[in-house]
């Protein structure tokens, strides 16, 4: 398995790891029948929670665009040193944008996220080059 593979797979726990951060905050705010019920109501969650969902949400569409580097990455015979640091970049800014995200931490939170993206876009020109 490529590098950008190993991260992409870490990159994936992450997202259970965010998921598992939302449900607990999540569920600190709703009651038991709302948590187990159909949600066919939308219910606004504030503080940590609704940050934790949103940065769990942010993160599903960053990962769709790393997952796309790391195939064309590694389908088309590309894994460099470069896209492999590139990848691991991808995977240090998520995990600091979680917490950043979650204090509320601005500008940083858009810095960490900015420095995410940069890192999958180059792992997709790299992959061109």
């Amino acid at each position: 398995m490529t590098t950008e593979l190993t991260v992409l797979t870490l990159a994936a726990l992450l997202q259970v790891l965010q998921f598992g951060a939302y449900s607990f905050t999540a569920n600190q705010q709703v009651s038991r029948r709302t948590a187990l019920g159909p949600r066919d109501e939308p219910v606004t969650l504030t503080g940590k929670a609704g940050r934790f969902k949103r940065a769990m949400e942010n993160h599903f569409e960053g990962l769709i665009l790393f997952t796309v580097a790391c195939l064309v990455v590694t389908l088309g015979a590309q894994s460099t040193t470069t896209t492999q640091t590139c990848a691991w970049i991808y995977l240090a800014a998520r995990i600091a944008y979680v917490p950043a995200y979650a204090l509320g931490l601005s500008p940083w939170r858009s810095v960490i996220w900015f420095i995410g993206l940069l890192a999958t876009t180059s792992m997709l020109i790299a992959a061109l080059i």
